[in-house]
């Protein structure tokens, strides 16, 4: 699946933006928005929360005096404008659950959801289904393509409930399935395509209608791991060059590491932690967190700024050390390192800030400097 820049289509879109405009724009405004949101499960709603609230019970006390499960528990985050937002957790954490009140598949017990600066509970039924057609795609781990269509046809299928005449819906599957790189399929049965193919195809599905939000609910865990990877990476750079604002459950950590911006991990319904790759892994919040993010190696997720020492430490050092930006990860700093014995110095906009020794640096690879 190659990125291509999608110039004005058949469909009357408009070209990505630049790179320059990316950044001046992406991760500063709020998408997606939500505050203090529960989901109780059960007959006796209004008394589990209330409990909840008031007395902090948990999940199996909700369970065995209610009756009642707390799917979700007072989960409050942001996603900006083109950030990969990765929510993760193991089986009945609550994750998926999470991700379809954005789109209020789910009907929240409690709590705001705000999309695109409207509040999507407070939305009628027409409003509802024209956020969920317009502007909200929505990718399952199971496609449900329908098979008696062809590729073309089933990528459509959104415009055509829209009512979008056929030849220029037709143009705009076809300059989808061309983002996923899936030209000369468009008439083949979703059958006669393998599992990641009809994967792409979901995708593309999704794309389809343009929409500003991507929900992604384990589309990548059914394939094989080298499929797995390379869609991974596809994915990621096919978001990030159409500027897409996307969900993404998942309960692989290898996973959110290599294509989230930043990371939420769940537990028993609760948001445990927040933050970047490297924030997860570095810093975890607790035990749970370490357990996850023990194995996961650090080389390309750690990076200088995070374990520099302060330059005034070395005084004089450093005339004919190696120079690196701060970016640098622990793999970069490794290669440095191993031709010299002075440190490396660590630049930030070509001035020296820190400098990383082979001590230091052996710290950060265990995992910190403390």
């Amino acid at each position: 699946m190659r990125v291509r820049p999608p110039a004005r289509d058949a469909g009357g879109r408009k070209p990505s933006a630049s790179a320059a405009e990316v950044g001046a724009v992406a991760m500063s405004e709020t998408v997606v928005e939500l505050s203090g949101v529960w989901k109780v499960f059960g007959d006796r709603t209004a008394e589990t929360l209330a409990a909840a609230k008031s007395e902090a019970i948990s999940k199996a006390e909700a369970l065995e005096r209610f009756g009642t499960v707390i799917g979700v528990r007072d989960a409050s985050f942001s996603v900006s404008r083109g950030e990969i937002f990765c929510i993760m957790g193991l089986s009945g954490s609550g994750k998926s659950t999470l991700v379809r009140h954005v789109n209020r598949l789910i009907e929240p017990t409690d709590g705001t959801i705000r999309v695109l600066g409207q509040d999507v509970g407070a939305m009628g039924t027409q409003a509802l289904r024209e956020m969920r057609a317009k502007h909200i795609g929505m990718v399952f781990q199971h496609m449900a393509l329908m098979p008696h269509r062809s590729v073309r046809d089933n990528v459509a299928y959104p415009l055509e409930v829209r009512g979008v005449p056929k030849s220029r819906r037709w143009a705009v599957s076809d300059h989808t399935l061309g983002l996923v790189n899936l030209e000369g399929y468009e008439d083949r049965l979703p059958q006669e395509l393998s599992g990641g193919m009809q994967q792409r195809v979901g995708i593309a599905r999704a794309l389809a209608s343009d929409p500003e939000i991507l929900l992604m609910d384990e589309p990548f865990s059914a394939l094989d791991p080298l499929i797995r990877l390379q869609l991974q990476d596809q994915f990621k750079a096919l978001v990030d060059e159409l500027r897409k604002t996307t969900l993404f459950i998942t309960h692989d950590l290898d996973e959110a590491i290599r294509i989230g911006d930043r990371i939420a991990i769940m537990k028993d319904g609760v948001i445990v932690q927040i933050g970047t790759p490297e924030e997860i892994v570095t810093r975890p919040a607790d035990a749970y967190v370490r357990e996850f993010v023990q194995g996961i190696s650090k080389l390309k997720l750690v990076k200088a700024h995070s374990i520099m020492e302060p330059l005034e430490s070395y005084p004089g050092v450093i005339n004919g050390a190696p120079r690196v930006d701060e970016s640098a990860d622990l793999d970069r700093l490794i290669d440095l390192s191993v031709g010299t014995d002075d440190p490396v110095v660590i630049t930030e906009g070509g001035r020296d800030v820190g400098v990383v020794t082979k001590s230091v640096l052996l710290r950060g690879i265990q995992g910190g400097r403390s």
